[in-house]
């Protein structure tokens, strides 16, 4: 997650919506961690979402140019349709609601993809386990308004398409680090159980040195992105970072609302 990570490439819109500017989308950056388990082994809730925006993906690819076009614009997240744009852009004032959820779908190209879904097996697979599959969903989608929220906080009026799901995967990696790191290996597992883990409080995870090194990394990694000029399999980019924090934060802050019910700390164990 970002982290999660936006980057914008430039692409000239076609007229017919008034659109001037470049493509704001969400890309992830290498996973921090991997999961142990095999690649096919992973929830319903992970496996299901993988495989909706790969068939988005390859449904627009099977697209005419015009079409793709008005595909993405309907369900990119735009903060213009806020500022008077709405009619101008495909689904007028119904899309102006829809996009909050519907441009965690849609992505820029295989590349950033692929590198989501990377960021989403590592973290999301974890926090999905733990919180069951409809939790993880809700969570998720929650976490991808926020960012959206945020990024319009910062670019009102902006006529700029918003596309990818990291912001809500920011929320899944702020989920995990509520407990992978008071995770402990039990007898005969190679892994350490993430889903038995305690959940650590907001102060506890807030003053651990392995989480503020952690958030060390990753703001710096959002800030170097957001202030320089990278290529991005050959195209020009640059991360919008408001959407990264916007969804990280929510995750932080609302995980234990979705989190498993924590036993009592002088609950009996059974053996």
């Amino acid at each position: 997650m970002p982290g999660a990570a936006m980057w914008r490439r430039e692409r000239a819109l076609m007229g017919g919506y008034g659109c001037r500017g470049r493509i704001s989308t969400v890309l992830e950056g290498p996973p921090v961690m991997a999961a142990r388990e095999p690649i096919l082994n992973v929830p319903r809730s992970v496996a299901g979402v993988a495989v909706l925006l790969i068939l988005v993906q390859i449904i627009r690819g099977l697209l005419p140019d015009d079409l793709d076009l008005t595909l993405l614009l309907t369900l990119a997240f735009i903060p213009a349709r806020y500022s008077g744009a709405a009619l101008e852009l495909p689904g007028g004032y119904v899309t102006a609601v829809t996009s909050f959820v519907t441009y965690m779908v849609v992505h820029a190209g295989w590349v950033h993809l692929l590198v989501n879904l990377a960021w989403m097996l590592a973290f999301g697979s974890a926090v999905a386990r733990r919180m069951g599959d409809l939790k993880f969903l809700g969570f998720s989608v929650l976490c991808g308004i926020a960012g959206a929220l945020t990024h319009l906080l910062f670019h009102y009026g902006d006529m700029a398409p918003v596309v990818g799901a990291s912001a809500a995967i920011s929320g899944q990696m702020a989920g995990a680090l509520r407990f992978i790191f008071s995770a402990e290996r039990q007898p005969g597992q190679r892994a350490p159980d993430f889903i038995g883990a305690p959940r650590m409080s907001l102060g506890e995870t807030l003053t651990d040195k392995r989480m503020i090194a952690f958030l060390v990394f990753w703001v710096a990694l959002n800030a170097y992105f957001g202030l320089s000029s990278v290529k991005i399999a050959g195209e020009q980019g640059g991360i919008a970072w408001e959407a990264h924090i916007g969804g990280f934060l929510c995750g932080l802050l609302l995980f234990g609302a979705f989190d498993r019910e924590q036993p009592a700390k002088d609950a009996p164990r059974l053996a």
